[in-house]
């Protein structure tokens, strides 16, 4: 006689086998996908980033006859950079920080500039932006370029290209310094040409704040925050030869120029603590430093115009009274709060001395500012504060007269240096502080 329980498990053993084949299925898969999802958690993909290439910091500026920007209205302004890491792709920031009306986009292209006004055949590609060929800027905002392939090796030239449709001038977001030679058309859109006819030139960076390429692992940049000194004010124009910029030549050299993005954010008088031709360091540090994609480190060469302004009376306006006449702990208190700012965002930051400026016109230099600078040098050399110490004062100051520039590495302002100084200052930065 068979046993009801033996019966039922026989059955029940008869069932599972029949329909094993889809429910190893199932499992088997269930099982598939967690390795799968283990396997992910444990190498993740990298995503897509991007790392900034080039970058000027925007200032205010409304056009007119003089000065270093004629008028832009209904017109297109072609003007260049020059990346430091390359890339398959590129994107473009442009800003309107300074506008208070909408900036009106009515086209914009890039391409591989042979020369100021022209661009080779066959490099010119139309810019969208959210997909669109034209964009309206909000007051206050930038905006970014969608990708758009395009082969730039490292240490190469862009050109871009803006149609401003509007048909009355208003307050231009802009880099004063741009140091290359830019053309404005006529009037009309001129951006789908090789070559845009000339009108006017400006040496201004005109809109143009960033450049991005995508970011490879172990990429990452500097961002150089400074005033005229890292701006490269008295340097030869179109020729690229700013502190900056040569110390991206020597990166290259090194085998570094794809691994190590170096981004120029002087502002020529900029100070620490006060709002002069463009906001101060202080004010600026989030915008130009740690909103800079793929930054790891900051060079500061900030303070030389805070000593130097106070009590300066030029063409009949006073830069600063000498009330504003700073201690050496009111820098010193400027630059702590830049390296906590920095620090608390990850970064190492490192500290430039301030380089020497007897000879400069009276009262911009005194014997009492000079007691201050060099008090303030000192901190920086041995506080331990900065993550590291870069001695441009040491690297340009002439032994026999240390207040001094060394002749050859001064310009005829005995403020900034001349294209021999830049490089020296180029010279003196040590790699080793970027391999840590």
């Amino acid at each position: 006689m068979n046993d009801p329980q033996t019966s039922i498990k026989r059955k029940f053993s008869a069932s599972a086998l029949s329909a094993r084949t889809p429910v190893l299925s199932f499992l088997g898969a269930i099982c598939l996908i967690g390795c799968a999802c283990a396997a992910s958690a444990a190498t993740p993909a990298w995503p897509q980033q991007w790392i900034a290439t080039w970058a000027a910091s925007p200032q205010a500026y409304r056009p007119g006859p003089e000065g270093p920007m004629p008028h832009v209205a209904g017109r297109t302004v072609r003007e260049r950079m020059r990346v430091t890491i390359g890339g398959d792709e590129l994107r473009v920031r442009l800003s309107n920080e300074f506008g208070t009306t909408p900036l009106v986009i009515g086209g914009a292209s890039i391409g591989i500039p042979a020369g100021p006004a022209s661009v080779t055949a066959g490099s010119l590609k139309t810019l969208t932006f959210s997909g669109q060929k034209s964009i309206v800027v909000p007051p206050g905002a930038p905006v970014l370029s969608d990708p758009v392939e395009m082969s730039v090796p490292p240490g190469s030239d862009v050109s871009i290209s803006i149609y401003l449709p509007q048909t009355e001038d208003m307050p231009l977001t802009l880099h004063t310094l741009g140091l290359r030679t830019a053309v404005i058309s006529p009037p009309g859109n001129f951006t789908a040409r090789l070559r845009v006819p000339e009108a006017s030139r400006t040496t201004a960076s005109v809109f143009v704040t960033a450049l991005m390429v995508p970011r490879e692992r172990g990429q990452f940049a500097i961002v150089a925050l400074g005033d005229s000194i890292t701006d490269g004010n008295a340097s030869t124009v179109n020729a690229l030869r700013n502190w900056p910029d040569d110390f991206a030549r020597r990166l290259a050299a090194a085998g570094l120029g794809q691994k190590i993005a170096i981004v120029d954010e002087g502002i020529s008088g900029n100070q620490l603590r006060h709002d002069f031709a463009g906001v101060s360091a202080q004010a600026r540090f989030d915008r130009d430093v740690l909103a800079t994609p793929g930054v790891r480190y900051v060079i500061v060469l900030e303070g030389i115009n805070d000593l130097g302004f106070p009590g300066v009376n030029m063409m009949g306006h006073m830069l600063a009274p000498w009330s504003s006449m700073p201690t050496a702990n009111d820098i010193i208190a400027a630059y702590r709060q830049l390296i906590a700012r920095a620090h608390a965002h990850g970064l190492e930051i490192f500290g430039a001395t301030l380089t020497p400026f007897k000879g400069t016109f009276v009262p911009y230099y005194t014997d009492s500012k000079e007691k201050v600078r060099e008090a303030i040098n000192r901190w920086i050399r041995t506080s331990g504060a900065f993550d590291g110490v870069i001695d441009f004062d040491a690297a340009l100051r002439d032994p026999e007269h240390p207040h001094r520039y060394l002749p050859r590495y001064s310009s005829p302002d005995h403020l900034h240096p001349s294209d021999a100084g830049y490089k020296a200052m180029a010279d003196a930065v040590n790699l080793a502080l970027f391999r840590r």
